[in-house]
């Protein structure tokens, strides 16, 4: 299965996310979800195999900008893909499929655990 890194090109841990994988010769393919959008398909997928709770960055500044009301609506898997869905930024980034279990975010140990390094 073709391995896919989404995310946006900008965000540091995204940056490298990618470095990594280069320098390791893992061929993938990028996607960046602010400018090819995201598949409600894609995010529901995801949701399947990874808590929402998880996928929604709480700590990034797309979610800080968010009205209160809107945040405290954000309650169950429902509600955090109409979410993702809207504003694909407060998604926890880079999310990795096609190497395995889905991951989220980035660190060398985590990479190295993935593609057995």
């Amino acid at each position: 299965m073709k391995k896919t890194l989404y995310g946006i090109p900008n965000c540091d841990t995204v940056k490298k996310a990618r470095t990594w994988l280069a320098e390791h010769e893992q061929a993938f393919d990028f996607h960046d979800f602010k400018k090819q959008g995201l598949e409600r398909a894609t995010v529901a997928a995801w949701l399947d195999q990874i808590d929402w709770e998880v996928l929604v960055n709480r700590k990034g500044t797309t979610w800080r900008k968010l009205p209160d009301e809107r945040r405290a609506a954000i309650v169950d898997k429902a509600s955090a893909l109409e979410l993702m869905l809207e504003q694909p930024s407060v998604i926890k980034r880079p999310v990795l499929a096609g190497a395995g279990k889905l991951s989220v975010g980035f660190s060398d140990d985590q990479y190295r655990q993935i593609f057995s390094l």
